[in-house]
């Protein structure tokens, strides 16, 4: 028993049991660490255990036995934030009061997650309005929106006939007397894409502190007078819009505009026939001018709007009447004045010192620039001073009944086309040639003035407008792609900044 006593209790026995004690008890320790260190590592993996459950559930208490203190976890910020990420969806039970009695606790988690929800629909309310606004932009990218046909459509107009008090007598066909008004119910409807119902208060709303200034001949007033309309129809106080000229001014060249104060929107019509200078050149010492068109300088006007928001600019029809179209001692450049030119050349010539302004002068980053194309004329039986008549109540329905652009002289669209297409700056082109192709029923024809006398009628018989368009009708479409377009190039603006900053 002595010896046994001496064995058991001997300062060599006890210096050979620590050691084995220690091993033993630091070993279980380094299991216990590791095995809780890789479940916390690893929450991914059979989430379905049971006592896995309960241990994840409690691992709030673990992250405070690992890490006492903050100063643990920055010394690994990848591995915080990892964690963090995966212990958002648990936000609820973290923290001691994760055990709290049942009643108390439910009542904890509706108002958090109630906050939550409401956050959560909030951000997928704003991810679906951004991707759905993305699929529209990548979906209209890759869409002609010219391309189509009109369609049949009992929705009213986007202003009532007769409701607009601003249109020239000359495009108002319903006060002028028109009976029919089935032109009015036709919309666009383009092959591979829908474009948006043009609203004149969702435009002024887009077009707030903005300038739009059209420039061009009658067919931009058109146009122009369209815009304002579907504008002031959504006002509500038609008190608090603005003519900035008067009547008289209408037709002379310089500005005639419409303010909307409540927006701090203007919309502007400005006359420049040929986007370059008309012309009075001294023949002799009597005073005798001659009129010419200055192929080198632009309308002296146009330093008052190179600073507008949008632009819309056109031209075209008044280059196929006679005076231009023959060339014989009308186009000057400089001091010369050439004997003959050829139209084609003349306008290549034009457009060449539109274009060069434009670039000069418009800052992209700030204006839309816009160019609108020809738009036909449906003279029949003659032209416009020969007994022409435009009486159709119906649009063309088949395309081999459209008018041919290759029987026009000047080609106007193709010299339009390729002149654009020249332009270093952008311009985005309102391509309406053929949508307007097929409606020959959409003209004033001889309905020209309201309360016309009897001469007066016998003389519109044989002087029918078909070139211009009856308001409401199709110039609203036009300003329809125009929102489209504008829709389009704000949000590609939009997300190209975007992805700067991302970048």
């Amino acid at each position: 028993m002595k010896d046994l006593k001496k064995s058991l209790f001997s300062p060599t026995s006890l210096t050979r049991t620590k050691p084995t004690m220690a091993s033993v008890f630091t070993l279980t320790f380094i299991f216990i660490a590791c095995t809780t260190i890789f479940l916390l590592g690893n929450l991914h993996i059979h989430p379905s255990s049971g006592w896995l459950k309960t241990m994840l559930k409690n691992r709030s208490q673990f992250r405070s036995y690992l890490f006492h203190s903050n100063n643990g976890i920055s010394k690994n910020t990848n591995a915080h934030h990892v964690f963090d990420k995966m212990s958002d969806s648990h936000v609820s039970q973290t923290g001691p009061a994760a055990v709290p009695p049942e009643r108390n606790l439910s009542g904890f988690n509706s108002t958090l997650n109630s906050g939550s929800k409401n956050n959560n629909k909030d951000r997928s309310g704003k991810r679906k309005a951004k991707n759905k606004g993305r699929n529209w932009v990548e979906k209209m990218r890759g869409c002609d929106i010219y391309d189509g046909r009109w369609v049949k459509d009992d929705s009213p107009p986007l202003y009532e006939r007769g409701s607009c008090d601003h249109i020239d007598e000359s495009f108002n066909c319903y006060l002028n007397g028109r009976p029919d008004n089935a032109y009015e119910n036709f919309r666009w409807q383009p092959n591979h894409c829908n474009i948006p119902r043009l609203d004149g208060g969702k435009m002024l709303k887009f077009l707030k502190g903005k300038r739009v200034v059209y420039v061009g001949d009658s067919l931009n007033r058109n146009m122009w007078e369209s815009m304002v309309c579907l504008m002031m129809n959504s006002v509500k106080d038609k008190n608090r819009v603005f003519e900035a000229s008067g009547k008289s001014e209408f037709k002379k060249e310089g500005a005639y505009s419409f303010l909307f104060p409540d927006y701090n929107v203007s919309v502007e019509y400005i006359r420049s026939a040929f986007l370059v200078q008309e012309w009075e050149m001294p023949v002799d010492n009597n005073g005798t001018k001659k009129e010419t068109l200055r192929l080198d300088l632009v309308e002296r006007s146009y330093d008052t709007y190179k600073d507008a928001d949008v632009l819309i600019f056109n031209t075209g029809n008044w280059w196929t009447h006679e005076k231009t179209s023959e060339g014989k001692g009308y186009y000057q450049e400089g001091n010369h004045v050439h004997e003959k030119l050829d139209v084609i050349e003349a306008f290549d010539k034009a457009m060449a010192t539109w274009a060069r302004w434009v670039e000069a002068n418009v800052n992209p980053s700030k204006t839309h620039v816009f160019f609108r194309s020809y738009t036909f004329s449906h003279f029949s039986k003659g032209e416009w001073n020969s007994g022409g008549q435009c009486d159709s109540k119906e649009p063309i329905k088949d395309d081999k009944d459209l008018l041919s652009l290759d029987e026009l002289s000047p080609p106007i669209p193709q010299m339009l086309d390729n002149s654009v297409r020249k332009v270093k700056s952008p311009v985005s082109y309102l391509n309406v040639t053929k949508m307007t192709n097929y409606r020959q029923d959409a003209h004033p024809s001889s309905y020209r003035k309201p309360n016309a006398t009897e001469d007066e009628k016998r003389v519109f018989q044989t002087h029918q407008d078909c070139s211009h368009w009856c308001l409401p009708g199709v110039p609203d479409t036009w300003n329809q792609l125009l929102f489209a377009q504008l829709l389009l190039n704000h949000r590609q603006r939009q997300w190209n900044q975007s992805n700067d900053v991302h970048v």
